[in-house]
């Protein structure tokens, strides 16, 4: 039986001669909220009022920036044949890797200038953080990317997915695994984790740093259904960076604890 769905629209809305994209709208609204929860948060936690505002007048440009030039490199043979492309973040391929890179290096830098803790500053954001991207993911939804191998429709209705859902997986005539509702739910589910963790009352620093262990291992099995996976030669590049930041966070969390440098709580309201 030949099927025919109309994908949903990428573009919510036109402003003259400018197509403005879901895409754009869901990353923005997830960053939105993060940033909300962040601020709120840090202001809780003894942070100068003005803290996360701040630094996401860097962070975001950075990010963005850092995660489109981490998807280009890999995707070189494309872009250097379509130069006119690479600016074009709105039909998708940025690298959540490549944001994180870019994100960190500028909170680094900015906690050093500001003379607060790097790890108080990050484990504030953790939940802020896998939230934006569980929302985020949505947007490679309405783009109908980011999407996982070949499946069968009945395979997708066994999942109890929504219509909508389903029909949005059928891409050129073939059902395609959902990888960004995968993530999603997985990112939604870490969220909600760290917001329990928070009143463990951890060691400075391992909130985030069990941000990191969990987001990865939700993004190496991912990854491996994904059929757009940025490669290096055999390997999936995702998958790589994601055991090698399971590895360096459980190691930090160790060395941390054995040379007993991480002695100050998460509620503990030194700078």
């Amino acid at each position: 039986m030949n099927e025919t769905f109309q994908p949903l629209n990428p573009i919510a809305f036109s402003l003259g001669p400018i197509d403005v994209h879901w895409y754009g709208i869901i990353i923005g609204s997830g960053l939105a909220l993060a940033l909300f929860l962040a601020i709120r948060e840090g202001n809780r936690r003894g942070l100068p009022k003005d803290t996360f505002a701040d630094l996401m007048l860097w962070a975001i440009p950075i990010a963005i920036i850092s995660a489109r030039i981490y998807y280009v490199i890999f995707e070189w043979k494309y872009y250097v044949n379509h130069p006119a492309e690479i600016p074009q973040i709105w039909n998708g391929g940025i690298a959540i890797h490549g944001a994180l890179i870019g994100s960190v290096l500028t909170t680094l830098v900015f906690a050093k200038k500001r003379g607060i803790s790097f790890w108080k500053i990050t484990d504030i954001a953790a939940p802020s953080i896998i939230l934006g991207q569980a929302i985020g993911r949505w947007g490679n939804f309405m783009n109908q990317e980011a999407h996982g191998g070949e499946v069968t429709r009945s395979f997708l209705e066994n999942l109890h997915l929504p219509d909508f859902i389903i029909n949005q997986m059928y891409i050129n005539g073939t059902y395609y695994h959902p990888t960004f509702l995968y993530e999603s739910i997985w990112d939604f589910a870490g969220f909600f984790l760290l917001i329990l963790l928070r009143r463990v009352n951890f060691r400075r620093g391992e909130l985030f740093l069990s941000y990191v262990i969990w987001y990865s291992i939700g993004r190496f099995f991912v990854e491996g259904l994904r059929t757009d996976s940025l490669m290096l030669g055999s390997l999936r590049m995702a998958q790589t960076i994601s055991i090698a930041l399971i590895v360096v966070a459980a190691a930090i969390i160790l060395y941390r604890r054995t040379k007993k440098q991480s002695e100050t709580r998460y509620l503990d309201q030194t700078n």
